[in-house]
């Protein structure tokens, strides 16, 4: 690029191409001259500019910020011992903590109103389903807090059977979450404004992100030409889509199983 509008410059410059007066090119030459030193030094700018000379990659958090976390997560087991049943940071330098189903209200109301906490903002609240525990479902609400820039998570547990109370009296923005969970756990939340489904379609039985619920679902859906009507009926599949070799999806990934465990917290004891 430099170089066309250099030659392009040299070529402007000569009296035979455009038979034009001296005067003329020697006032326009200088205009010239200045726009290519203004566009070449642009041009440089936007070369460095490219250059990343900042890592993308996590950094580790130092120390203080770590024994900050561990002060505020012993400070919240003080406060509420009555629900709060463990405290923990994670690999990732996140603080977690492990509460009673029964504390689900007091807890994130007392996170959000506190005001050393303000954790104001209600991110997401996810599902988790482990079978082989007695409480075989997890709930997990991860709040942010816009004041102090950070975030924490609140975990509880259920079983098929145990409601637990819906948290859209302190989280409006919890009514889809919950919905959503409901929809693929089957984790009942009591008191909820409005509990129906919310991805899954009308009269759709099981929940489908259960370990019981197959990957092909029950029913399958078409259309009728004779019936003129979309028409739902059992699944039908071939002999070959019957049998699946891998066992579990997250086998053909053996490097990410092996992760650091977490650091409990835990309240120290006033004598």
């Amino acid at each position: 690029m430099a170089n066309i509008v250099r030659n392009f410059g040299r070529l402007c410059s000569q009296q035979k191409c455009f038979n034009v007066s001296p005067l003329y090119l020697k006032r326009t030459g200088g205009v010239f001259e200045k726009t290519i030193v203004r566009l070449l030094s642009t041009e440089s700018n936007v070369e460095k500019a490219k250059i990343e000379t900042r890592p993308t990659v996590r950094k580790p958090e130092s120390h203080i910020s770590r024994t900050m976390l561990t002060n505020f997560g012993s400070y919240i087991a003080e406060c509420i011992p009555k629900y709060i049943q463990k405290v923990q940071i994670t690999s990732g330098d996140e603080l977690e903590v492990l509460i009673h189903p029964e504390g689900v209200l007091p807890v994130l109301q007392f996170l959000k109103d506190h005001h050393n906490a303000q954790f104001v903002n209600l991110v997401d609240i996810a599902g988790v389903d482990v079978p082989s525990r007695q409480y075989r479902f997890e709930i997990v609400y991860n709040l942010l807090s816009l004041r102090f820039n950070s975030r924490i998570r609140v975990k509880t547990y259920t079983d098929e059977l145990t409601p637990i109370e819906s948290a859209t009296p302190v989280f409006k923005a919890a009514n889809w979450y919950e919905r959503e969970i409901w929809d693929m756990f089957g984790v009942f939340f009591a008191n909820h404004p409005d509990l129906r489904r919310i991805l899954t379609d009308y009269g759709f039985e099981g929940h489908p992100f259960r370990k019981d619920f197959p990957l092909t679902g029950y029913v399958e859906v078409r259309y009728d030409d004779e019936k003129k009507r979309v028409v739902c009926e059992p699944l039908e599949l071939a002999q070959e889509f019957r049998k699946f070799e891998l066992a579990a999806p997250w086998e053909q990934f053996p490097n990410f199983r092996d992760v650091p465990g977490v650091t409990e917290i835990k309240p120290e004891k006033k004598e």
